[in-house]
């Protein structure tokens, strides 16, 4: 029986060594502090640098997120690819690690017509006996996926199977009109970082997909917002807030120099190292920003802790 998806499922970023390598080492730590600050499974995704490993690096990421898991969560595989027989293959690799699900964007190199687009997803669907996630990536990379396409797959597939994380704009209405052309039967996860997670909870999303490096954040907003504590999820999220705009700045490679410089700063990874080419680096400035963010982060954090336990 799969586990229960929902919750806070971050997107773990793949550390590398001197030598390029991914480092075990870094990401059996960044794994074990998923759950040590009460995440409820962890994914593969865009910000795990995917689209830069090689065939046999992506496919043994999965395996390994599985083994160092050890059953404290679910495990979410993105296999999206460039042609539909790749994903498959990335879905039955990541099935036979035992994932809990998979989740594919579309193809990225041109914008496909719906039939093309419904032989992708459904073949895929087809292919595994988990669930599938529907990724639209559009911000950042891809195309746009229809309110209607995504109701399509969901009457085909059933909501157990089919679910969905809209991250093209506008994210917030896309989100409610999803919502209301299910009927509340999608099952929708918010992947912004945490810049709209508390629009998007107010929209009413089964959980969330924000990267790892403020996660003690995010796992603490998502509580408050469950508790209906919104003044506490306030004062966590402006700092978030902050930093993710200065993530967005620079796109995929805003949020992956900015998240590994904070990951390498918590003592999780030994390097923020990237796989090479990207378009952007991390300048003096901007870290110096992001890091009077991070210590307004932490501080909240450290003083709600000290007057929880008073």
């Amino acid at each position: 029986m799969t586990n229960r998806i929902e919750g806070v499922l971050p997107v773990v970023h793949t550390p590398f060594d001197s030598r390029g390598e991914i480092d075990i080492d870094s990401l059996q730590r960044e794994v074990d502090w998923v759950f040590e600050v009460g995440a409820d499974g962890i994914c593969s995704a865009m910000v795990s640098e995917l689209l830069r490993l090689t065939t046999q690096e992506r496919n043994a990421l999965n395996r390994s997120l599985v083994q160092m898991v050890k059953g404290r969560g679910v495990v979410v595989a993105s296999v999206g690819a460039e042609s539909t027989k790749q994903a498959i293959e990335y879905a039955h690799a990541a099935e036979q690690a035992g994932c809990d699900a998979i989740m594919a964007i579309p193809p990225i190199s041109t914008a496909l017509p719906d039939a093309a687009l419904w032989d992708y997803f459904s073949s895929l669907a087809n292919s595994v006996a988990i669930p599938l996630i529907v990724q639209d990536a559009s911000s950042y990379v891809g195309a746009a996926i229809s309110t209607q396409f995504y109701v399509r797959l969901l009457n085909e597939f059933g909501p157990e199977n089919i679910l969905f994380k809209p991250e093209g704009a506008p994210i917030g209405p896309n989100i409610s009109d999803l919502r209301d052309a299910s009927h509340g039967r999608a099952r929708i996860f918010d992947g912004s970082g945490g810049v709209l997670l508390i629009d998007a909870f107010r929209r009413g999303i089964a959980g969330t997909m924000p990267g790892v490096d403020l996660l003690d954040g995010i796992v603490e907003m998502w509580r408050s917002l469950k508790l209906g504590h919104e003044q506490r999820a306030y004062e966590i999220y402006f700092p978030i807030c902050g930093i993710v705009a200065l993530q967005l700045q620079a796109g995929l490679d805003g949020f992956l120099a900015i998240e590994k410089h904070i990951l390498v700063r918590r003592g999780i990874f030994s390097s923020a190292s990237r796989r090479m080419p990207y378009s952007w680096s991390l300048d003096r400035e901007t870290q110096e920003e992001v890091d009077r963010l991070l210590d307004m982060l932490l501080d909240k954090l450290a003083s709600d802790a000290s007057t929880m336990g008073a």
